[in-house]
């Protein structure tokens, strides 16, 4: 069983996934679609098992990140819209205390403009994503991560 297809406290990861990727804009095998969705969460569980960031905000993001892109390529309003999305599904297959809420919202609308920071669950999403680089081409650089375990991963993938 893949690692979305749960319930946990606070998310029914399951209804989330099936409801977020038949709405997906690009379709199924998209680069930035469902299998890049499941990629992305697989990284920060891994990144959070050593960051300590809040399991559950990685977990949304990494099905939210992408999923309001309109654009493969240039889309610089997605994290806007991933937002937007986070912000009308909440309470529905998903609740977070505010301070969750607000950090979802900061990682998905800011993740796509090359940052880092010493947020820890912010850092651990964005770091989840950039390893997940390697689909397009682009090897991850540590220097380009936030966290000690994704500048570790992304050495070991250098």
């Amino acid at each position: 069983m893949a690692a979305s297809d749960d319930v946990v406290a606070g998310a029914d990861f399951q209804a989330l996934w099936r409801e977020l990727a038949a709405q997906f804009a690009l379709g199924e095998w998209s680069l930035h679609g469902p299998n890049h969705w499941r990629n992305v969460e697989r990284n920060g569980l891994k990144v959070a098992r050593a960051s300590g960031a809040d399991v559950l905000v990685v977990r949304l993001f990494a099905v939210f990140h992408d999923a309001a892109r309109e654009n493969e390529n240039h889309d610089p309003e997605h994290g806007q819209r991933a937002a937007e999305l986070v912000r009308a599904g909440h309470g529905g297959h998903f609740r977070l205390q505010p301070e969750q809420l607000a950090e979802l919202l900061y990682a998905c609308t800011h993740h796509h403009q090359g940052f880092t920071t010493d947020r820890v669950t912010t850092g651990t999403c964005w770091d989840a994503d950039r390893l997940d680089l390697p689909r397009v081409g682009v090897q991850p650089h540590p220097s380009k991560m936030s966290t000690a375990e994704g500048k570790r991963l992304a050495g070991l993938r250098s």
